[in-house]
């Protein structure tokens, strides 16, 4: 029951052969019996996740199902506002912040009949590492419980790895859904920017953070995303999952191979799983053609510079105040910020519609991109250097700062059983070929039905 997708479960409980009480009193029992190994959850709310599914029950048994996600267990990334739960960033700073409202996207989720969980582990304040001086253990990868799950959206997919939740949210400002996508095995989705609302959300960087739903597969992807985004003006929502069975025959995907291949260089693993994708989509009938874009250190400064600076600009009365009170590891990355000067923070927003310029320029010839995700899998956990080495070795950062849509799909696994990943890239407000595009490679390939062992 547990590996069950939410199409899955959306189906059952329409012929009454799940029940979402019976559902959520199993996922409820199995985060009571994993949780304490992977900590992918700060807090549970099983009173109200259980009130939630009864009604749910209730409602879909007579006919009123307000949608495929009603009833459905989702887990909230703990930088997401859910009215009178707490909302702690994973950080000793904020344990006693309750939300007095619902985030824009929770009232979203809960309009389309979702149960939260509870709220999921993070990064502290989405920009630390997996600290052990914080209120709460970090996040494991439940592939190996001594590995980094990746971050910051650590326990969104340790969650979705284990079993404890079909459905997450995320945030990402320089890759923090795709990166724990990467390291556990899972899809995660960085939608174009503001295309999911972020009222309620703690901020980072305003500049670069997104929200955005994460899965097991694709077609859950695009059923969260559904009920997540916004209206774009007079332009009519699309239906994000409408397309996911009309393949890729002929349809053009430029290959960013240099990223990984010279930029920063790839584990093996990793580049010849790319290769690999690149055959898969070749033989689906795609179209694919290496093709180059600026070279990552130029996405990489200024992107850098502009979460450093608006990082500091968030959190300087408490790093004046409090510093004591911080991760070391988040500590030391936000005081970075206090050194960016004006000039340099103008520089890089000019330097950033240069490179949005870039990107949308090669849509002109390409449907999509295929790009590296991370460069390695995951490490250990307790290998600070390696962590902070690994971390920036990653080819994420560059479509927080263009805005542009960004998917991560398993591409298999390492020599040392750990997943690896690749990035698809689209358009802006093209997700819905981005993931008719993930979701053939999906059906073409196993990785999808492979589980960690928790």
């Amino acid at each position: 029951m547990h590996w069950m997708t939410a199409a899955e479960i959306a189906s059952a409980y329409r012929k009454k052969t799940l029940s979402p009480v019976e559902l959520t009193q199993n996922l409820l029992a199995r985060i009571d019996a994993l949780n304490p190994k992977c900590h992918a959850f700060i807090s549970v709310d099983h009173e109200g996740a259980l009130a939630s599914a009864r009604d749910a029950e209730r409602e879909i048994f007579a006919g009123r199902a307000l949608g495929p996600l009603h009833g459905i267990p989702l887990g909230i990334k703990d930088i997401i506002d859910v009215a009178g739960q707490t909302t702690t960033c994973h950080s000793k700073i904020q344990l006693e912040h309750r939300a007095t409202e619902d985030a824009q996207v929770i009232r979203k989720l809960r309009a389309a009949g979702v149960t939260l969980m509870g709220k999921l582990a993070l990064h502290e304040f989405a920009i630390g590492g997996p600290s052990f001086d914080l209120p709460f253990p970090p996040a494991r990868n439940p592939w190996n419980l001594n590995h980094h799950p990746g971050g910051s959206s650590s326990g969104s997919g340790a969650a979705l790895a284990a079993g404890l939740v079909p459905l997450a949210l995320g945030t990402d400002t320089g890759g923090s859904i795709r990166n724990p996508a990467a390291c556990c095995g899972i899809v995660g989705l960085k939608a174009t920017y503001e295309l999911v609302s972020r009222r309620g959300v703690f901020t980072l960087s305003s500049t670069l953070d997104h929200v955005g739903p994460m899965a097991r597969t694709v077609e859950d992807t695009g059923l969260l995303l559904n009920a997540m985004a916004e209206p774009q003006g007079d332009r009519l929502a699309p239906n994000y999952v409408a397309d996911l069975t009309r393949g890729v025959k002929g349809l053009r995907i430029g290959y960013v191979r240099h990223f990984h291949e010279v930029d920063e260089i790839a584990h093996p693993d990793v580049a010849a799983a790319l290769d690999d994708a690149a055959k898969v989509f070749t033989k689906l009938g795609a179209v694919v053609t290496d093709v180059k874009l600026p070279p990552l250190n130029d996405f990489l400064t200024p992107q850098k510079l502009l979460m450093m600076a608006e990082g500091w600009a968030v959190h300087e009365k408490w790093l004046r105040e409090r510093p004591q009170d911080y991760a070391q590891m988040s500590r030391r990355k936000l005081l970075t910020g206090a050194f960016v000067t004006g000039g340099e923070y103008v520089q890089s927003m000019q330097m950033r519609r240069i490179l949005i310029d870039a990107v949308d320029n090669m849509f002109k010839d390409y449907d999509v991109l295929l790009v590296a995700n991370s460069m390695d899998p995951a490490c250990r956990i307790d290998d600070e250097p390696e962590i902070v080495r690994t971390y920036t070795r990653q080819a994420r950062m560059p479509f927080n700062l263009t805005g542009h849509p960004a998917i991560a799909v398993m591409t298999g696994q390492s020599a040392s059983g750990l997943p690896v990943s690749m990035q698809l890239v689209g358009k802006s407000f093209s997700e819905t070929t981005l993931l008719r595009i993930a979701a053939a490679y999906e059906q073409a390939t196993p990785w999808h039905r492979m589980h960690a062992s928790i």
